[in-house]
């Protein structure tokens, strides 16, 4: 079935001008990911009531209890101050429970509260993502041609946001769901 998307796709592009056919058939590549993404995204948000970031950070807690709220940023590769965005918000679902263990009181420590266990005992296989779980898979000389390419995209499209990529990539279904709240 994989292999008649590609031809579908590739047949739809050929009556396409040459010059732009390869610019095309990357465009619906990367439609297809966006796509998938915020699918999966919708569907974690509906089943379990968590966004999908929020559900990759309690996976990471889950594998790691007593974890570091600067260690989970740096497992998430994003910044300290939404590690805590987002920690704030299954705190407010009882889904967490923050700890200061340590003498030095700035040290922060995250653990699942039972229903948060219990929340990732039914989530799904890529609690993580769908993007995410397949890039880990990739291997890695295939990753880092993907980022020296996607690298040359970024530079020709003149991105100035280097912040954006220290944010998870569903920051507006959030947005919306803490909209609904209020």
């Amino acid at each position: 079935m994989k292999g008649n998307n590609k031809k579908i796709l590739t047949m739809e592009i050929t009556d396409a001008d040459p010059s732009k056919q390869w610019s095309l058939e990357v465009l619906k590549q990367f439609r297809l990911i966006f796509k998938a993404t915020q699918q999966h995204s919708q569907s974690v948000e509906t089943k379990y009531g968590v966004t999908s970031a929020q559900l990759w950070a309690m996976w990471e807690l889950s594998k790691t209890p007593g974890l570091k709220v600067t260690d989970l940023a740096k497992a998430m590769s994003i910044h300290h101050s939404t590690a805590c965005s987002l920690l704030d918000k299954l705190a407010k679902k009882s889904l967490i429970v923050r700890e200061r263990v340590s003498q030095d009181q700035r040290v922060v420590t995250v653990n699942l509260t039972t229903q948060g266990v219990d929340l990732i005992d039914h989530a799904p296989l890529a609690p993580q993502g769908i993007l995410q779980h397949a890039l880990f898979d990739i291997p890695e000389n295939v990753l880092k041609s993907l980022a020296t390419n996607l690298d040359v995209l970024v530079k020709t499209m003149e991105i100035k946001d280097e912040e954006a990529a220290m944010q998870p990539i569903n920051p507006i279904s959030d947005r919306i769901i803490h909209e609904k709240v209020r």
